[in-house]
Formats: structure tokens, C-alpha cells, sequence
């Protein structure tokens, strides 16, 4: 019984207060749209894909994938991801594409991953410009092939899709963000109603007397409001 009037208090409390959540949880939303809009700088991503194959073929067309080079490939997979963010082949991007930032900050930018359970790689780049992230991910691409081709001796890797430009930021996504600061201001809100309640020591009801003096209370007047100016 005393498990369900601490609810009842506590379900009060936050009904008392509902207009200050609300206003807490509404700025914390214009927060969130202001800051995304506004403050967060975009940045493009552009993907590429490469997959691997067999050695190299023949001049009517690609020879048949063996299960022994299927599983020379899966077991290369993790070098050819350190190859492609390797000095000479992000130098080489660099010098190709005639860009004025440095190897480190380029390979920041870079992100090689193998889709699972199949011999495909995904060559990512994040760049403030959206067509320059589609060129660097397309001769990165392009310069990854060629440096696997000079290391191994084989024709075994093949551009799958060509990076588009992207037409949106990658880092943005307003409905997401929205919905995060939305979640902070329920989170303020409780927060703000716990605190107000422990802090709040006036009494509002006869219980509130009970627990603060330990004396029963017997009886009870009630308010009577009225209108002084009605004549009675």
C-alpha cells in the first residue's frame, strides 16, 4: 500500500510539472536541430567496391575460380586491407590526384572493409567534398589493383563498382539526432521532477505530517474557497 501512494506521489509530481517537461523537451529538441544544422560540419562519403577473382584469364575471357584460389583470397583479405592504406599506395594517390594534404591525413580518411561471407572489398573515403571523396575513392581503387598485381603477380583483383558522388552528408541525419536530444530531454526532465520533488519539503498532504513529526493525524479541515464579494 505505501509501494502504491509513493506512485501515486511520484506520478503527481511529474503531472505537476508537466509544462516545465514539456519546455525542457522541446529546447532540448531546437537544441539538437540548431547544432546538427548549423554546427556540424558535413563530411561526404564515397564507396567503392572491388572484388576478388581468379589469376588472370585468358584472351577469350576470365578462367574459372578455383577453390584453391577462393581460399588464397579469403586468406589475403587482411593484407590486401593494409595495402591499400599502405605509404605507397596513398602517396601514389596523392601524387595522381595532385592533393596538397598529407599521407597520414588521407589514410584518416580511408576505410577498407570485406563484405561478409563473400570476396567482395569495400573502399570508403570521407571527405568535406563530396565529388573529391568519389575521386580519391576511384584511384584509390584503381592504384590498389595495380600495387596487388605488382606484389603477387597476379590479375586477381577486379573494380566492381565505381564510386558515385554522394549526394548527402554521412555525418547527418536529422531525424536520428533529433530523436537523441529528444531522449536527453526526457532524460533532463526526470531528472529535473526527482530533484525538485527530494528538495521540495512543504507539506501537501496529512501524510507528509505523519512522516515528519511520527504523530497520527486525527483529524482534518478541509478548504473552503468562496467568493468574498457574493453577498451571503
Amino acid at each position: 500500500m505505501e509501494e502504491e501512494i509513493d506512485l501515486k506521489n511520484m506520478f503527481k509530481a511529474f503531472w505537476d510539472r508537466k509544462i516545465a517537461i514539456i519546455i525542457i523537451v522541446l529546447v532540448c529538441i531546437v537544441i539538437g536541430f540548431i547544432y546538427t544544422t548549423y554546427f556540424v560540419n558535413p563530411v561526404y562519403t564515397a564507396t567503392t567496391k572491388v572484388i576478388l577473382t581468379a589469376g588472370a584469364g585468358t584472351e577469350e575471357g576470365q578462367s574459372p575460380v578455383t577453390q584453391g584460389e577462393v581460399t588464397l583470397n579469403n586468406s589475403l583479405l587482411g593484407t590486401y586491407r593494409g595495402i591499400a592504406t599502405s605509404d605507397s599506395v596513398v602517396n601514389t594517390v596523392i601524387k595522381n590526384l595532385g592533393l596538397n594534404i598529407s599521407a597520414g591525413t588521407l589514410r584518416s580518411q580511408i576505410s577498407v572493409t570485406s563484405e561478409t561471407n563473400t570476396q567482395i572489398i569495400q573502399i570508403s573515403v570521407e571527405n568535406a567534398d563530396a565529388s573529391l571523396s568519389a575521386k580519391i575513392a576511384n584511384e584509390l581503387s584503381k592504384v590498389f589493383i595495380e600495387r596487388v598485381a605488382e606484389i603477387y603477380d597476379m590479375q586477381n583483383l577486379q573494380q566492381l563498382d565505381e564510386a558515385p558522388v554522394p549526394t548527402s552528408p554521412s555525418n547527418i541525419n536529422h531525424a536520428k539526432d533529433i530523436l537523441i536530444f529528444f531522449a536527453g530531454g526526457i532524460v533532463l526532465s526526470v531528472i529535473y521532477v526527482v530533484l525538485a520533488n527530494l528538495l521540495d519539503n512543504t507539506v501537501k498532504s496529512s501524510s507528509d505530517i505523519e512522516k515528519a513529526i511520527g504523530v497520527n493525524v486525527i483529524a482534518e479541515i478541509p478548504v473552503y474557497e468562496f467568493n468574498r464579494g457574493r453577498k451571503r
